[in-house]
């Protein structure tokens, strides 16, 4: 059992003000770099053109202007562009599942067809979607604009395997498989792209097979900066990773034990079809523009702290590593920069990764709440505050944004009979930051610009 932390009132006071102040931080970045603003500053219809950043649309010159939504900010992008372009916008819109109860209590956009796709795992609703998307790009595309807006967690939302014969079933292994297997987010839809009709540029094609059609991609990014094809699994990009990639990430993570049988065999045949690259003649005729990324929301953050009087330092170095490995170096890191000021605050944007072994069975909880938990072992009785959460408020399968820890969480935890071992062990974070109040829990945010991470020391 870990050994108590000693702990003063004065402490105790003084940890609850910093977890305050890190909340507060928190939402506000959140509230800053909102679909809303970002649509204000961005977009413009007037006078029959659109402005999309610095590109240029005469409105005039197309037979229809046809929009597709997709992903956890699908609902709010729709909304806005519809609001700079008038109700008479057609299109598809592919929000989350998760989201339904929220959605039924909003009206149906006019004009739009409402999809509900599965997230984190594809579900039926996913497949609809995909059909009709499809459909829609078949027909009827000849001299039209497409405007696609695409944002995390599509890659779910919208699916049909490259092989018909594929069930449902499998493709739902098959995304599980890839989830749990500590692999980056590009490497994961790496593997996605080569075995979907929708991924990996497949769209554009789509849309460029039914008429040549104009196309702009208006994106909320929840990936590296360095991967935006890796979006929403890239369905409207050039795809830069290759079936020999696939072939490699899948022996490093091995993969092909934990996949369904059916699409074992694909590898094991070599039938991963090659995704469309950037000489394709589908992307001659395509924009692509990045509204909202993790930058924004890290310089909105490291804004309000520095206001607030801590030095503040980015350090994104960790970006993909394994949950543990980037915990402990981001505390060294914060440890280091403590020596020469009282007050910092070290921001870290993008996402850690746990990898669950095939035998175990999760509890409930996402990689920012196992993230968390395991830096309050690193840092009890220490005056050090961390905050790691996902800015689309979902951690996982928890009802959890992310977890907020201190230097009292461990003596917190314990006063309540609670084990952050065991915890960390069943991957069942959620209950216990609960149990101390230290969960962050803010509800579905409609958007998603990947995780943020906040460590203060004082």
């Amino acid at each position: 059992m870990s050994e108590r932390p000693k702990i003063s009132s004065d402490d105790v006071a003084q940890f609850a003000r910093m977890r305050a102040l890190t909340r507060q931080l928190f939402v506000d970045a959140l509230n800053e770099v909102n679909i809303e603003r970002a649509f204000q500053r961005h977009l413009e219809c007037g006078r029959g053109l659109l402005r999309v950043k610095e590109d240029l649309y005469d409105l005039g010159n197309f037979s229809r202007v046809f929009a597709i939504a997709m992903g956890k900010a699908a609902r709010a992008m729709a909304q806005n562009l519809q609001q700079q372009m008038g109700a008479g916008l057609s299109g598809i819109l592919i929000e989350p599942e998760a989201s339904s109860r929220q959605a039924d209590a909003e009206p149906m956009l006019a004009s739009f067809r409402h999809f509900r796709g599965g997230h984190p795992l594809p579900n039926e609703g996913s497949l609809q979607a995909a059909k009709a998307v499809l459909q829609s790009l078949h027909y009827h595309m000849q001299n039209a604009l497409v405007i696609f807006m695409i944002s995390g967690g599509a890659s779910a939302m919208i699916e049909k395997p490259l092989d018909d014969e594929i069930a449902l079933r499998d493709l739902v292994a098959a995304h599980q498989a890839l989830i749990f297997s500590g692999a980056p987010i590009a490497e994961v839809n790496a593997i996605r792209k080569h075995l979907s009709a929708v991924k990996g540029g497949r769209l554009a094609v789509a849309a460029h097979a039914g008429g040549a059609a104009r196309q702009v991609s208006i994106m909320v990014s929840d990936v590296p900066d360095t991967a935006p094809d890796a979006l929403a699994s890239g369905p409207t990009m050039p795809d830069s990773t290759t079936v020999e990639d696939c072939y490699a990430i899948a022996e490093r993570y091995q993969l092909q034990d934990s996949l369904p049988t059916a699409l074992r065999q694909m590898f094991e045949r070599k039938l991963l079809a090659e995704t469309p690259k950037s000489d394709d003649l589908a992307f001659h005729n395509s924009r692509w523009s990045v509204l909202l990324s993790n930058v924004m929301l890290r310089d909105a953050v490291a804004t309000a702290a520095a206001f607030t009087g801590f030095a503040v330092e980015v350090d994104n170095t960790c970006d993909d590593w394994d949950y543990a490995r980037a915990a402990d170096y981001l505390l060294g890191r914060l440890r280091e920069l403590r020596q020469g000021v009282s007050r910092v605050c070290l921001i870290s944007g993008g996402e850690v990764t746990v990898r669950i072994p095939p035998d175990c069975n999760p509890g409930i909880g996402g990689r920012n709440q196992q993230f968390a938990l395991y830096c309050a072992e690193k840092i009890a009785g220490e005056n050090i505050t961390v905050l790691s959460a996902g800015s689309d408020g979902i951690d996982g399968n928890s009802p959890a944004a992310g977890g907020i820890v201190d230097g009292s969480t461990l003596q917190r935890a314990l006063d309540t009979g609670g084990s952050v071992e065991d915890a960390l062990r069943e991957f069942n974070a959620f209950p216990l930051l609960k149990s101390v109040g230290d969960d962050i829990t803010t509800g579905a945010t409609g958007t998603n610009l990947r995780d943020l991470r906040i460590l203060l020391a004082y």
